[in-house]
């Protein structure tokens, strides 16, 4: 009966105090949680007006940030209650300094790839490399082929994209070796022609011309477009034919829509003209470095 009574003694004060400290940090974590995901929301009601891609920079920096402040909040606080609960529980804190130290320094040669990944994930958001939102091409270290796709999420150790098929990848930031960022400020859409040799270059050129004018006048494609597409003229040639490159600016990752527009346009004017496209046209969806390029039938 007494140790009975000790045990109920210990729950009525110290335990309670314990299970207080625990319910109060699971409910704490959560606010903060729900708090987070209300001002993003908020941020990206203003910044968009429920277009996911197109934000300022500044909004998509202020999304990541707010992600990250309300991970690393989370985490200080479910710290910071072990250490309470370890002191009601009378474990005594600065005995533990040396047994830490030592697991510290163990973790530390053991989670070395994780460091890597909070300092890179440092880095990427200080830097504004890319933020939520973003069209992003990601080389990672030994992989052969790039992650592309939409960022979702940024965090100090990963980044997790939405592939163009929905799927969702997820990479550690310390194994990012190069950022192709497609949706920076502004991008382009760039769409090669092909026009046989034997029709007038520059009847094509006007043709293309008028293409660009028509669709700045666009109402549904307009508000795209940063200003009218340009005919550069001939980017390259062979025997059979010429390739006619026409460049439009458009807003952060909407390139590709206007680029799918562009050319069901320019096979519109060219049938109407009597002139046919002979092959499949190179369409490039880069940012402003002009980084990659994407190949479609023109149908």
């Amino acid at each position: 009966m007494d140790a009975w009574r000790e045990v109920l003694g210990w729950l009525s004060g110290r335990g309670l105090e314990v299970v207080l400290i625990i319910l109060g940090s699971v409910l704490l974590a959560r606010f903060v949680g729900w708090a987070g995901t209300r001002i993003t929301d908020r941020i990206d009601r203003n910044a968009t007006g429920g277009d996911a891609l197109v934000r300022s920079e500044a909004a998509k920096h202020r999304h990541s940030l707010t992600q990250v402040l309300t991970w690393a909040a989370i985490v200080l606080i479910y710290s910071i209650s072990v250490f309470f609960a370890l002191d009601r529980l009378g474990v005594p804190i600065t005995g533990l300094v040396a047994p830490a130290t030592v697991l510290g320094v163990g973790l530390g040669f053991g989670a070395q790839r994780i460091v890597g990944d909070v300092l890179a994930g440092f880095f990427i958001i200080t830097e504004r490399q890319y933020g939520f939102g973003d069209v992003v091409a990601i080389q990672v270290l030994g992989g052969m082929e790039p992650a592309s796709g939409t960022v979702e999420d940024v965090t100090l150790r990963v980044t997790r994209l939405r592939s163009p098929d929905g799927e969702v990848v997820t990479v550690p930031n310390g194994q990012i070796v190069k950022v192709i960022n497609l949706s920076r400020d502004w991008a382009r859409a760039v769409v090669d022609v092909p026009v046989p040799t034997s029709v007038d270059v520059n009847r094509a050129n006007e043709v293309l011309r008028e293409v660009g004018r028509a669709a700045f006048r666009d109402p549904a494609l307009r508000p795209l477009l940063l200003d009218p597409p340009s005919v550069m003229g001939v980017e390259s040639l062979d025997l059979e034919q010429v390739n006619i490159r026409v460049v439009a600016r458009t807003l952060p990752g909407k390139q590709f829509e206007v680029g799918r527009d562009l050319r069901a346009r320019v096979v519109q004017a060219f049938r109407s003209q009597g002139m046919q496209v002979p092959q499949a046209a190179t369409v490039h969806d880069p940012a402003d470095d002009g980084a990659t390029a994407v190949q479609e039938g023109v149908r």
